[in-house]
């Protein structure tokens, strides 16, 4: 598969068209699970003949496999397809403010291998020496069969990196060598798989909408708090990415110092000021990266970080939802689960006590994917080049609506 939408002509026969169809069944069979083509032909409009010699091939290339025949209806007992285990792999890269993760995943979302380099600040020649050792490492624990199916590289990055020297207590002529860095060159010198960059926060969205709680929501705001605090926007079942692909730059909403100075919420709501709370301490603040994370002993700096950061999600939640009538709001970050629940949990109570006039509450959830958000999400970009349909191509768009509490879901050509 060469990756491109062609435009579709007379005959399923043809390669072009293939191709589309393949992405299609490959989409649905991601988003809704084990399915029977015969219930993938009538939510495609496809012929059953046509699901059928697709469904063969992709089964024969090792992309999906049959499952367990489901008996007790009329007729033959229908054989539902899913996704194969390890059926397309790829390199993902998180490259954060205060560290690096490098993990291997399979388009169904499972993490094969992982690894992670925490530092006070990053810059370009550490981080793609990293990145080179990494990918080699990671190819060494691969079988010559698992080597053939990785289809790229994706890298998580934030926009603009070079302008958050201050925030992240790194020289700025140093800092500054990010500007002219180009991801695809300076991987290419090591490696010929194909390389996609995304927004760090963009990608936490994407992983979030394909792996986690995404299915369940058609329009929501995801927050991802890290050491600088982001987000994306999903707008009909779509990551909406924009048109320079920094949409859902939630880190830069408006907010307020502690004398009512303007600030964004990068800097009231980012872990970033517990880090700057804990070396005040005498404290290493590079503890709080360490896996498997503890922040227990913590908990008296935790405790009052939690309530400022709840209520700064709070008003950013309303913020946000006066432009997009959101159904929900996600909450996700680099923090232990404890910690995670917790903040959902107030920022539910402090949403509550806010002038709701002219809006509708939200719903205020938590993120299933976690910490790994971003590098899963990274790694997930390169899989849309040839196997998923990107919904935000608005050539032709399909949306697949799984009302909860129904076993069949609504399909609409938009």
């Amino acid at each position: 598969m060469d990756g491109k939408i062609k435009v579709l002509s007379n005959g399923v026969n043809q390669r072009g068209v293939r191709d589309f169809n393949e992405r299609l069944l490959l989409t649905l069979l991601q988003r809704l699970g084990p399915t029977p083509g015969s219930e993938l032909a009538r939510i495609t409009s496809l012929s059953p003949q046509t699901v059928s010699i697709i469904l063969r091939e992709m089964q024969a290339e090792g992309l999906i496999e049959r499952g367990v025949p489901i008996k007790g209806k009329v007729g033959k007992p229908s054989i539902p397809m899913h996704l194969a285990d390890g059926g397309v792999l790829s390199i993902g890269c998180k490259i954060g403010r205060r560290s690096t993760v490098l993990l291997l995943a399979d388009f169904k979302g499972r993490v094969l291998h992982q690894q992670q380099l925490a530092y006070k600040y990053p810059l370009p020649g550490q981080i793609f020496d990293y990145i080179r050792s990494g990918v080699a490492a990671i190819l060494e624990k691969c079988s010559e069969t698992e080597r053939r199916r990785i289809c790229g590289i994706g890298i998580a990055v934030p926009f603009e990196l070079w302008k958050w020297n201050e925030l992240v207590g790194a020289p700025a002529e140093e800092f500054a060598a990010w500007k002219d860095v180009d991801f695809s060159t300076e991987i290419g010198k090591f490696s010929s798989l194909p390389v996609d960059v995304v927004n760090d926060a963009t990608a936490g969205c994407q992983a979030e909408h394909i792996y986690g709680r995404g299915k369940e929501f058609s329009d929501y705001a995801y927050f991802f708090v890290g050491a600088f605090i982001g987000g994306g926007i999903v707008l009909n079942h779509s990551v909406y990415q924009g048109h320079q692909g920094n949409a859902g730059a939630l880190g830069s909403l408006r907010s307020f110092g502690p004398q009512g100075e303007a600030q964004q919420l990068i800097d009231t709501a980012s872990i970033h000021l517990l880090e700057k709370r804990l070396m005040e301490n005498g404290l290493d603040p590079l503890e709080l990266w360490k896996e498997p994370q503890d922040w227990g002993r913590f908990g008296r700096f935790v405790e009052p970080w939690l309530g400022r950061t709840a209520q700064e999600l709070a008003r950013a939640s309303l913020s946000v939802c006066a432009v997009v009538d959101f159904e929900a709001i996600l909450i996700d970050g680099a923090f232990p689960k404890d910690v995670k629940h917790s903040l959902v949990e107030r920022t539910r109570r402090y949403l509550a006590n806010q002038d709701m006039r002219g809006l509708i509450m939200p719903r205020i959830e938590a993120g299933s994917v976690g910490g790994n958000a971003r590098a899963l999400g990274a790694a997930t970009n390169p899989f849309f080049g040839g196997y998923f349909m990107n919904s935000n191509i608005r050539l032709q768009r399909f949306a697949a609506e799984i009302p909860l509490g129904t076993s069949s879901p609504r399909f609409r050509v938009l």
